[in-house]
């Protein structure tokens, strides 16, 4: 990679995050431990990955380092539940929901008016997230589709909550969040009564390149990019999570969530590109 500058070697990272964040899915599916036992086991996986790679930061901490970490391990629980009990398709774009809530709480947090494009985008989103909750849905997928929500939900309160501290503790965030999780979720892995060699290498691949390499391609990644690129570019998570799924595990997203999807990732991508160029016409004018 020498012969690429480096603004090419951040794309590389950021898009290299984005398809291991993707291959959570599939894992999460393979695996026939509860949603509680694979999160204890990916994030405690993840915290000591974490402690090698940022041994430094992950000490660095206040009072709203906590908080985020608290939204953080919410995202992470959720995420996997919603993944075990709904379709990867469901879970994953409702979970992409996120920005709709920051554009909802961020003029409230700031005392700002709404935009009127942010507005259009939020409308847009809404419908197409109504289309996940359409068709013949089992009771388990419906508690999914909620768990799907709420995990977007939690990213969206961890992000607003990071934009207001300090990027020297971002990483001691994830940290805390991913010992949070292990926490909560330790008791239930007592019921478990065999762990096969086949489960172990699953948990460890999430934990260790799934969250915490791919955080780690990703902070590398943002500090030769734009914001606005490594946002689209993270576009490939919920774009590739149901196809690696189709591929490795069989299941089949319904047309309706295909379309709900396109609509939700359109929208946000059409109102990311336009905020970058307005950020970037500020910059230069």
């Amino acid at each position: 990679m020498k012969h690429l500058n480096e603004h090419q070697t951040g794309i590389i990272a950021v898009v290299t995050s984005a398809v291991l964040w993707s291959s959570g899915g599939l894992f999460v599916k393979l695996l026939t431990l509860t949603p509680m036992q694979i999160s204890f086991f990916r994030c405690a996986i993840a915290a000591l990955t974490f402690a090698v790679i940022f041994r430094k930061q992950i000490f660095q901490y206040n009072f709203l380092t906590f908080v985020n970490s608290f939204f953080y391990a919410g995202v992470l629980i959720c995420y996997v539940i919603a993944m075990k009990t709904t379709t990867a398709a469901n879970a994953i774009f409702l979970q992409s929901t996120a920005p709709i809530y920051v554009l909802i709480f961020e003029p409230v947090l700031n005392k700002t008016k709404y935009d009127k494009s942010n507005i259009i985008t939020i409308i847009v989103c809404f419908f197409g997230m109504i289309l996940f909750f359409l068709g013949d849905l089992t009771p388990g997928q419906l508690e999914g589709n909620f768990f799907g929500l709420l995990s977007g939900i939690f990213f969206a309160a961890f992000f607003l909550g990071m934009k207001r501290n300090d990027k020297k503790y971002q990483q001691s965030s994830i940290f805390w969040g991913n010992i949070l999780v292990a926490i909560i979720c330790l008791p239930f892995i007592f019921s478990i009564e065999q762990l096969t060699f086949s489960q172990l290498w699953m948990v460890s691949f999430l934990g260790v390149f799934q969250i915490a390499i791919a955080y780690a391609f990703f902070s590398y990644g943002l500090k030769s990019v734009f914001a606005v690129e490594a946002s689209i570019i993270s576009m490939i998570e919920p774009v590739l999570t149901p196809v690696w799924v189709f591929i490795g595990h069989g299941e089949v997203p319904t047309t309706t969530a295909i379309i709900g999807g396109i609509i939700i990732l359109s929208a946000i991508s059409i109102r990311t590109v336009q905020m970058g160029r307005a950020l970037f016409g500020r910059r230069f004018s």
